[in-house]
């Protein structure tokens, strides 16, 4: 039996959502109720009423007719809108206004399209299509089901359109991506004149949000916002900021949020994140205090940007200290908080911190597993960030392009190629080696991993329109040295229509600069000024240090002081520049001046200017740059380390060479190397000796450098056995074929006296170079054998090889010891007329020494007055010299006047002086220039002479009596003299003494050192062994004759190497034939 129920209305406010079941039961009979389940809880498709408003329901099941007895009742759950409207019209009941609100609410929330267009069918047929509730709530469902066509046919007929519904539309289009057809309903509102509201602005402020929006179609909107009295509404502000701030329109957002009377969270979050994506992220941490003043609390999406702005300008403590704050405000299981402190610590680089916080995560996504990945690829652990990788496909998530790229970083980083080759496996079946991410990742694995071959297999097949990609290749032409390529790839991107931008012009001037091509680099130059990029800071200090390198400093110089930034890398690189061409003193002073202008310098500009410093021996500047270097936080970078060695080694300070060079912890070759060259530049040769047997015997791999510094040590000392051993060792390392071990060691032997090692040296090179060749024509001119220097030189000339400044002072000083005057003024002038090359001081002195030893003084004065440039200290000390020899005290006491006032602290003015009075009788005259000596303080410097016996190397000054052999040597000395005495030999010791000094004078004072160190040699090595003496000071007369009879009674060849060349004596005749 059918019973009907009427029902009590209950008003609407006491039927509120979540209380329909309740109330429902008052509305039917007791007995009725066990089947409120089957009739209103059915599947997802079937209406289910908690989905549902509950007023029209209440009034949708008014006067319907429910069954007293459940033997027939019809199971509901099954019934969908559809069939609910059948069965009310089966019953004679007809749908009305409130029926279909009700099923518009349940299909809005279900979201079944079909059934949405069904009912929207019966609605159109039962006349309902003009009322405006419904028409509202059917462009709900249709925007809810993502149909905006059928959402917008209903919009346009509905007879008055209010401005939710559009504001309901234009969000619909908002959340299509469809920007403009959402500003075109906006459009449209504005033409007909309806009335907006907040909400209409936010719709479209998120619409502009979405497009590429010019500024001042924003400015419009933004005017029309303040026209309706809504420029202080923080639900229109806000997005009003955030929309200014994502267009860089920072100041905009500023002022709009300064505006505010009252802001909320969300203007404080949209005002602090705008800052820290332009790169104000300082001041966003400072509005973030402010904020935090106004007693405003925050959200977790304020602190994920202040967090994100302090991992961005490397505040990481202050970014610790807000970690505490975070989980006070218990917002630490925030996963997006979480993501932003793991990558906070992962780019601090404490990734304990970020692995724990990871760890502790209750819900980890794309972004956490990304952010440990790339802290950890960063820092090298390429192991634990594919472990990462691991788990992260473990727990179901699918790792994304940012994944894979952060991985395949990892493995570039460390050369860990077949893992890259894995994951480049990976991204091809995940279908992303499209991604323009993928594809810079992949291209930068194979080229830091050295495979060139696989990088150009790849960049065929990629989309060749990305600039980065032909960047890249660039960068892998040009580690391994192949500028045709470089350039090939240079020119083709240009072809195809690529533009050239501020990272292609270094890529292919670091190529230039590497491989020598500086005239390809100018014209790459020239392509930068037209293209607009001279302006560039980037490209400019490649521009620098190409200039530099090359030793176009007039130009690298140009090029920094047209830059407007204070960029410290292209001071580094003019700084570096002047120190690597020995322009110590100008790389100190821009260094200086680098500081002045307040730019920071970084390890590189520390280090230049300390080996500036070491270059000019400054040690007390080098220490106050030591100073800042600590001060800015570089007192372990290696690159200082090495300068601090290399100037205290030059410095000759021995023992803080060796403390500075034990506080390097990881010691490389330039370590080493800084130590032994510094060592053997200083005079410390046996020093140098001795630190590189210890880097031999430490077993540090030797480079030529090394070996370099070691021969030249050993050339220095005249050792020539320990250079032959360092020969031994160059020839084993594989270094003999390399040319520039063939130089020095040509200098070494002929620094040794072993003139014809020199030559067979030279001869048994492959290729020569000219400092190949300037070796050997200097060799010749110390040992007196200025002819054969001479026909070298022709030869060198005739091979097709220029000679150079230090050609020409190997060939003037040859002619200047056999006295070819003629030749060497001919010489003198074809440097500035063949060459081009203009005589430096060392050649002006070179002509002074030719004329001055043919006695040609006269014209030697008049050569120096008319030089074109100063003469200094050098060029006169050869006249004064000259002047001794021929005892000219006129010309003599002119050099001597112009000597003391430039350098009234040497020792050898004074010297040169007072021999040149002794010899020519002018007694009073040598003992006023004694007396200047004493008064002002100079000391002159005595007479030591050196021989090597049995490894060991023995020293002898003059009247020596301190060498344990002393007695033996002086008996077999004076038996050399009787011997020699026999055969002519007469002393002339006193010259340089009056009558009454060689009287008062015990005659073995006088004994100088050369002569002792050849008896000692003379009774220790026996005559097979070459004798071989070094003297700091030029033999002197007496003792050159001696040498000469010694030579001829002892029937020994004796090389002596003083301070001006070699002597050869043998069979009582020496090798400069008594001109020197």
């Amino acid at each position: 039996m059918m019973t009907q129920i009427h029902v009590f209305m209950v008003p609407n406010p006491i039927i509120s959502r979540g209380s329909f079941s309740n109330a429902l039961f008052h509305l039917f009979p007791r007995k009725s109720t066990a089947n409120f389940n089957k009739y209103f809880c059915g599947n997802a498709s079937g209406l289910n009423l908690v989905t549902f408003n509950n007023n029209a329901t209440s009034q949708a099941f008014d006067e319907f007719p429910v069954e007293e007895s459940g033997g027939t009742s019809m199971d509901m759950a099954e019934i969908k809108g559809d069939v609910f409207l059948n069965i009310k019209k089966k019953h004679r009941i007809n749908a009305n206004h409130q029926t279909y609100l009700w099923l518009l609410d349940g299909y809005l929330k279900v979201g079944s399209l079909i059934d949405v267009k069904k009912l929207h069918g019966r609605i159109l047929k039962s006349g309902y299509d003009e009322d405006h509730a419904i028409c509202s709530r059917l462009i709900d469902a249709f925007v809810a089901c993502g149909d905006l066509e059928d959402a917008l046919q209903v919009f346009d007929k509905m007879p008055h359109r209010g401005v939710s519904s559009w504001n309901k539309l234009i969000f619909g289009f908002v959340s299509n991506n469809s920007t403009g057809r959402a500003l075109g309903l906006f459009s449209r509102m504005l033409a007909e004149n309806v009335k907006l509201d907040e909400s209409t602005f936010t719709n479209v402020l998120q619409a502009c949000g979405g497009g590429k929006i010019a500024f001042h179609y924003v400015e419009q909107i933004h005017t029309k916002i303040i026209h309706h009295g809504f420029g202080t509404s923080p639900l229109v502000c806000n997005p009003l900021i955030d929309l200014y701030s994502k267009k860089g329109f920072i100041d905009v957002a500023k002022r709009v949020f300064d505006s505010l009377f009252f802001r909320n969270n969300v203007s404080w979050v949209a005002m602090i994140s705008g800052l820290s994506q332009n790169g104000l992220e300082r001041e966003g941490i400072f509005l973030f205090f402010d904020m935090h003043k106004c007693g405003v609390i925050p959200t977790p999406y304020i602190f994920s940007s202040v967090i994100s702005a302090c991992t961005k300008i490397e505040l990481f403590e202050l970014g610790e200290q807000l970690h505490a704050l975070i989980y006070k405000w218990g917002f630490s299981s925030e996963t997006f908080v979480s993501n932003a402190l793991v990558t906070l610590y992962s780019r601090g680089g404490n990734l304990i911190s970020a692995e724990q916080i990871f760890s502790k995560m209750q819900k980890r996504d794309k972004v956490s597993y990304n952010s440990l990945i790339s802290g950890l690829a960063q820092r090298g652990f390429s192991q634990r960030s594919l472990e990462l990788f691991e788990k992260m496909q473990i727990d179901s998530l699918k790792p994304d392009c940012v994944t894979v790229a952060s991985l395949l970083s990892a493995c570039a980083s460390v050369g860990a190629l077949h893992k890259g080759t894995q994951l480049h496996s990976y991204a091809i079946k995940a279908g992303i080696t499209s991604d323009i991410i993928i594809e810079g990742s992949l291209l930068d694995l194979y080229v830091k991993c050295s495979d060139v071959k696989t990088a150009n297999k790849f960049f065929l097949t990629t989309r060749t329109e990305n600039v980065v990609l032909w960047n890249v290749m660039l960068v892998a032409y040009g580690q391994i040295g192949d500028l045709s390529e470089s350039f090939r790839i240079f020119s083709q991107m240009q072809i195809e229509g690529m533009r050239p931008n501020q990272y292609t012009y270094p890529s292919i001037l670091r190529t230039c600069t590497s491989v020598g091509a500086l005239d390809l680099g100018e014209q790459i130059h020239s392509q930068v000024i037209k293209t607009g990029f001279q302006p560039n800071v980037f490209v400019c200090s490649v521009l620098i240090d190409m200039y530099a390198k090359h030793g176009k400093l007039d130009t690298a110089l140009e090029i920094l002081r047209r830059i407007n930034e204070k960029d410290v890398v292209s001071w580094t690189a003019m700084i570096a520049g002047y120190t690597q061409h020995n322009l110590f003193i100008e790389a100190v002073k821009l260094f200086e001046e680098m500081q002045e202008q307040g730019i920071r310098s970084d390890n590189i500009g520390f280090s230049s200017a300390i080996s500036a410093c070491a270059g000019v021996q400054a040690l007390n500047q080098g220490r106050q740059v030591h100073a800042q270097s600590i001060v800015s936080g570089y007192s372990l970078d290696l690159s200082i380390g090495n300068a601090l060695v290399s100037l205290y080694a030059r410095c000759g300070r021995v023992h803080e060479a060796h403390l500075a060079f034990d506080k390097i912890d990881e010691k490389d070759n330039i370590s080493w190397n800084g130590l032994i060259s510094g060592f053997a530049q200083s005079g410390h040769c046996e020093e140098a000796l001795t630190v590189f047997s210890q880097m031999h015997r430490a077993g540090i791999e030797v480079n030529m450098f090394t070996f370099g510094s070691a021969v030249s040590a050993a050339a220095n000392m005249a050792n020539i056995k320990q250079g032959k051993q360092i020969h031994a060792c160059i020839i084993k390392t594989g270094y003999n074929a390399e040319t520039e071990a063939s130089n020095v060691l040509i200098t070494l032997y002929a620094k040794c006296g072993s003139l014809d090692d020199s030559m067979r040296e030279f001869l048994e090179m492959h290729e020569k170079n000219e400092i190949s060749w300037n070796a050997m024509i200097t060799g010749y001119s110390q040992h007196g054998r200025g002819t054969e220097a001479i026909k070298l030189f022709e030869e060198m000339k005739r091979v097709g090889l220029n000679p150079n400044y230090v050609t020409y002072v190997g060939v003037l000083t040859a002619c200047s010891h056999v006295g070819l005057v003629d030749e060497g003024l001919g010489y003198f002038q074809s440097m500035s007329e063949e060459y081009c090359l203009e005589p430096k001081l060392e050649h002006y002195a070179c002509v002074v020494d030719i004329l001055g030893r043919s006695g040609l003084l006269g014209r030697a004065r008049k050569f120096i007055e008319t030089m074109p440039i100063e003469p200094d200290a050098m060029v006169w000390r050869t006249l004064l010299s000259a002047c001794t020899v021929h005892k000219n005290t006129e010309i003599g006491e002119l050099a001597a006047s112009r000597l003391l006032e430039l350098e009234p602290e040497d020792s050898a003015t004074y010297v040169l002086l007072s021999n040149m009075y002794a010899v020519s009788g002018k007694w009073d005259y040598r003992d006023r220039a004694r007396q200047l000596m004493k008064e002002r303080g100079v000391k002159k410097e005595p007479g030591r002479s050196w021989i090597e016996v049995k490894n060991s190397i023995h020293a002898f000054f003059v009247g020596d009596r301190l060498h344990p052999l002393a007695d033996k040597i002086y008996e077999f000395f004076e038996d050399l003299n009787e011997r020699a005495a026999k055969i002519g030999y007469v002393q002339d010791c006193y010259v340089l003494l009056n009558s009454i000094e060689q009287e008062q004078k015990d005659p073995t004072t006088y004994i100088h050192s050369e002569k002792l160190a050849i008896s000692f040699g003379l009774i220790s090595l026996s005559s097979a062994i070459p004798m071989r003496i070094i003297k700091n000071l030029r033999v002197c007369n007496d003792c050159h004759n001696w040498i000469k009879f010694v030579s001829k009674v002892s029937n020994r060849t004796i090389v002596v190497r003083d301070s001006y060349r070699f002597h050869h004596f043998k069979d009582g005749v020496c090798s400069c034939k008594d001109y020197w």
